[in-house]
């Protein structure tokens, strides 16, 4: 009898098992340095994250490149790993971070196909959602350890020419205690996009300031930086608060969780007000529990049977 068919399929099962072992060998490296290079990064920033104008570990970057803009958040959390790893992904969770952002109207997410958040913001927190434009971004856990979370948003396109839209969250355990954050948060513009910019700024936004002091003033107060570079820093600090305050409220029983949510969002905003001030508390808490219970609705009513 002739083996020689079944020695080549099992040499082949053996071959495949073998690239299969070696893939997954290269992706275990490649997050364990991952995790190296995010706390290699704590290290370095060890100086900024102790003494600052926060007054707590957050340090703050911005980039404008041309067209491409981008916001970085570090920053050390009081929660053990534990929790910052599973709060921080599954795309249910992430609607309800960033359903926190006064602009963000709407944030639905779907497993059809692919992984996909559909998020609708505004250009001023009180235009309706009829007036909000949606972005679909991919969802996707890039690396999920004990000691370290990737995950990755990722869209196309987007409102008034912008595109190629980045957000990127790290976190890898300090401690039992802690863990560090970094929030990324980037797009580009084209030339349709870098008009509907220039004319924000001249118009609505040109006294909004970002978190970069750039220069002092006689008297010593600071200078912060504006433009495109103050917008991306003050949209991404407003993400990262969104990340704090789910994972703050996240212990608590679910029908606690909703309100002191936007407790913190709010109260996190006003330690900022130069930058971030733009509503009062009760009002700012009202227009969301609207626009979630919306979207609650909204979600019921399009199941089947709903």
């Amino acid at each position: 009898m002739n083996n020689t068919p079944a020695r080549s399929l099992h040499l082949a099962l053996c071959r495949l098992g073998a690239a299969l072992l070696c893939l997954s060998l290269a992706a275990q490296a490649a997050r364990a340095q991952d995790a190296t290079a995010l706390r290699a990064r704590h290290a370095a920033l060890q100086s900024s994250l102790s003494s600052n104008a926060y007054n707590r570990p957050i340090h703050i970057e911005s980039m404008h490149d041309a067209g491409d803009l981008r916001g970085d958040v570090y920053a050390v959390v009081p929660q053990a790993f534990a929790v910052v790893g599973p709060a921080l992904q599954g795309m249910p969770h992430w609607c309800d971070i960033l359903m926190l952002h006064l602009d963000v109207k709407m944030c639905r997410w779907s497993h059809a196909g692919a992984d996909t958040l559909t998020v609708a913001t505004a250009r001023k927190y009180d235009q309706p959602l009829e007036s909000a434009n949606a972005v679909e971004f991919g969802y996707r856990v890039v690396a999920s350890t004990p000691d370290y979370l990737r995950v990755q948003l990722h869209a196309d396109a987007g409102p008034m020419g912008t595109h190629d839209y980045h957000i990127v969250l790290e976190a890898v355990a300090l401690d039992a205690k802690t863990s560090f954050i970094h929030l990324s948060y980037a797009y580009s513009q084209g030339f349709g996009g870098r008009i509907a910019m220039e004319a924000y700024l001249s118009t609505l936004g040109r006294n909004k300031v970002g978190f970069t002091v750039v220069d002092h003033k006689a008297d010593g107060q600071p200078v912060y930086i504006g433009n495109v570079r103050g917008l991306v820093e003050r949209n991404c600090m407003r993400y990262f608060l969104a990340i704090e305050s789910y994972l703050i409220a996240y212990p608590l029983p679910p029908a606690e969780q909703l309100e002191r949510r936007l407790r913190e969002w709010h109260a996190g905003t006003e330690r900022y007000p130069v930058q971030l001030h733009e509503m009062e508390r009760e009002a700012y808490m009202a227009m969301k529990r609207r626009e979630i219970q919306h979207q609650q609705m909204t979600a019921k009513d399009a199941k089947p049977g709903g």
